[in-house]
């Protein structure tokens, strides 16, 4: 499965990707505020990530910025199971944030949730993160007015973070409708 949107293209990792999805995602800027799981931080961790069976309901991609010197990576994203809630996280490297490309991607995904037939996803933010706090509230998502502990596996502790929720279910999809998305394409 593969999505274009405006500016990027979103895509599973392949088997060349490795030592540059490692480098970024091995960034303590990137671990911090990964909640659910670790990120893969070696080759070998990251070729077993690559080649996990994965539900096609719910998709991981990286996110590639098109541009005429070629893909450059800019972060990953995807959908997983928590709790048996559908839920959303993603990643931007450092020298991607504040561009816009989290917004886009998120947008992105939540449409491609929708034509997969999930009427609700879930997103989560540790306190001090507000910059995905913003990102959640201008994609679609409604502070759903929870705070849970959430294992950081980096910190190796339990945070305070945010709950926040994705209705999908209306002829709209979520409440902020997706800007521009150039084309869903599965693969």
């Amino acid at each position: 499965m593969f999505v274009r949107t405006e500016r990027l293209f979103l895509r599973p990792g392949w088997p060349e990707d490795v030592d540059e999805l490692v480098e970024a995602i091995s960034d303590d800027a990137v671990q911090r505020n990964v909640g659910v799981s670790v990120l893969p931080r070696s080759a070998q961790a990251m070729r077993d990530y690559l080649v996990l069976d994965r539900d096609p309901r719910l998709p991981h991609f990286f996110m590639y910025l098109r541009s005429p010197g070629g893909p450059r990576l800019v972060g990953g994203i995807g959908l997983g199971r928590f709790e048996g809630a559908v839920e959303m996280g993603y990643w931007i490297a450092p020298a991607y944030r504040g561009k816009g490309y989290a917004r886009e991607a998120v947008r992105a995904l939540l449409a491609q949730a929708r034509a997969l037939g999930h009427r609700r996803v879930f997103a989560s933010y540790f306190e001090e993160a507000p910059a995905i706090r913003n990102v959640l509230e201008a994609t679609g998502f409604n502070d759903s007015g929870e705070i849970r502990e959430r294992f950081s596996h980096t910190r190796g502790m339990p945070f305070k973070a945010h709950l926040y929720v994705a209705e999908l279910d209306g002829d709209d999809g979520p409440r902020h409708a997706p800007e521009r998305i150039v084309a869903p394409c599965m693969g």
